[in-house]
């Protein structure tokens, strides 16, 4: 049986930078699955496919033509979309919102959890999402949820936004964060919400370091 470890929670908790980490330290394969939905949100306005429009959604996510890249050495996850790199360009704002949006059609959904659950590979798979745990990995035996309050998350998030040259305002980021934790957790299909089997941790007031010793002394106990 191939090992699975799941890192869900809400935006700004640092669960790409755990997983990324951690992955790394186990020798792992990495799954953003958050990067699925913003690549396919990205190719789907590259397109003029609008949400409405389910079937050309469900072949536009049969077809999607995504591969990453990691480079654990320096924290970097490369994000190819049709043979081009767009790391940047999913990390937008705009794209992130529109991202959630399509996270709401359940039939795209299923057909992109597929697509997920053949990433767990020998010789293992660390799954950073929002449903690793409580839908697309459901029987991995090591889950972790993490958390952090809401102030903290939009300060990182507006953080990460200017770390990438893309200006913003806290109070605008705090409310984008608000209304993306309301539309994640009352969605119809896999709200989200920690899987009863994981380990949750508040990262509110530890260091990127602290929660990967805590994550590591799960999967090594």
């Amino acid at each position: 049986m191939i090992p699975a470890l799941t890192i869900d929670g809400p935006s700004g908790v640092g669960k790409g930078t755990v997983a990324n980490i951690v992955a790394s330290q186990l020798s792992w394969n990495l799954l953003d699955s958050g990067a699925i939905y913003r690549a396919f949100a990205l190719a789907a306005s590259n397109r003029n496919v609008l949400v409405d429009n389910i079937d050309e959604l469900l072949t536009l996510a049969s077809n999607l033509d995504l591969r990453f890249e990691s480079e654990p050495s320096i924290n970097k996850l490369s994000i190819y979309l049709d043979n081009i790199e767009v790391s940047s360009e999913l990390r937008t704002e705009e794209t992130a919102e529109l991202a959630s949006k399509f996270a709401m059609i359940g039939p795209l959904r299923e057909s992109l959890l597929v697509r997920q659950q053949k990433f767990k590979q020998p010789p293992g798979l660390v799954a950073d999402g929002r449903d690793m745990g409580t839908v697309v990995f459901i029987d991995a035996p090591f889950k972790v949820f993490l958390t952090a309050n809401v102030e903290e998350r939009a300060r990182r998030r507006l953080k990460q936004l200017q770390d990438k040259g893309i200006a913003g305002i806290l109070s605008q980021t705090l409310e984008e964060v608000r209304n993306r934790d309301e539309r994640d957790a009352n969605r119809k299909h896999s709200p989200l919400k920690p899987s009863k089997d994981a380990l949750i941790i508040d990262t509110s007031y530890l260091t990127i370091n602290e929660v990967v010793t805590e994550v590591m002394a799960l999967v090594k106990a």
